[in-house]
């Protein structure tokens, strides 16, 4: 009988996650024996959770909020896209050591690949927001290659803090500016939780954009949201947000598993209809 392998999910609170659906699938096609459960650990009972690790017989783990940077700052190993982002969401062990990775860039790219091939190529890049999914999202489009990316947020001072951090070929724009950037954009990125169930309301008018602009949003619930519904309605390429949550857990799995898992429509099936049933 092969040793039980067991990987978990963290966050505060954790009962919405979508991951033990995502690995749980991926353990079941694969007939690997191993688990994956969600833990609730509330900010204060961190330190505990990470230094138990080991001992509680864990390969490692995803990081979800609000932990993103508390575990950041408590792992001394990290990857290059952990460092450049700032913020964690995955973690494994090397040789013993407890590392630390951010795999959403990976997932924004790998969503983008899967159904707008050549994406990369598209012309100028803007991302709406400033938090800590914009990093991950700007982080993927300078690793491809993007020369231009403008960042729009309400409060122009953070856009300004990314601009300066990321450097060559990122500017920073406050919100009035979006309509005007709009004009000569490829690829139009909502990393706001604008468009989101209880939140309604358009982070950006895609009318002014022009006819090969791909729209994409990392908001999954509701899956088409307001800014993607107005975007196909003007026949522009869409990419909804599941993608990214489901490609941005493939590195974990296969560090933890041994396996590299393939995101198939029947796991993102299985993922929307769950989606349905809490909502």
């Amino acid at each position: 009988m092969a040793e039980m392998r067991k990987a978990f999910v963290i966050g505060h609170p954790i009962a919405h996650s979508r991951s033990p659906k995502i690995h749980g699938y991926w353990l079941k096609s694969y007939a690997i024996s191993g688990s994956y459960e969600a833990i609730d650990v509330t900010p204060d009972d961190l330190p505990a959770f990470l230094s138990a690790l080991r001992e509680k017989g864990f390969e490692g783990g995803n990081v979800t909020i609000p932990h993103k940077e508390a575990v950041f700052a408590a792992v001394n190993r990290r990857d290059a896209a952990a460092e450049q982002i700032g913020a964690v969401n995955t973690l494994w062990f090397d040789e013993g050591n407890l590392c630390a990775g951010n795999t959403d860039a990976h997932g924004f790219a790998a969503n983008l690949d899967e159904y707008v091939p050549g994406w990369a190529g598209n012309g100028p890049a803007v991302v709406l927001g400033a938090g800590g999914a914009a990093r991950a999202v700007i982080h993927a489009l300078k690793e491809r290659g993007v020369r231009d990316i403008r960042i729009v947020n309400r409060t122009r001072a953070r856009a300004e803090e990314l601009r300066d951090q990321f450097g060559a070929g990122v500017s920073a724009h406050g919100s009035e500016a979006t309509d005007e950037l709009s004009t000569d954009t490829g690829l139009l990125i909502n990393t706001t939780a604008l468009g989101m169930h209880g939140n309604e309301g358009l982070p950006a008018d895609p009318a002014s954009l022009p006819a090969h602009a791909i729209v994409t949003d990392i908001v999954y619930v509701p899956l088409e949201t307001p800014l993607l519904a107005a975007a196909r309605q003007r026949g522009l390429k869409t990419v909804d947000g599941l993608g990214m949550l489901l490609h941005q857990a493939v590195p974990g799995f296969e560090r933890w598993f041994g396996r590299r898992p393939e995101v198939t429509p029947e796991l993102r099936a299985l993922v929307v209809a769950d989606l349905g049933a809490k909502h």
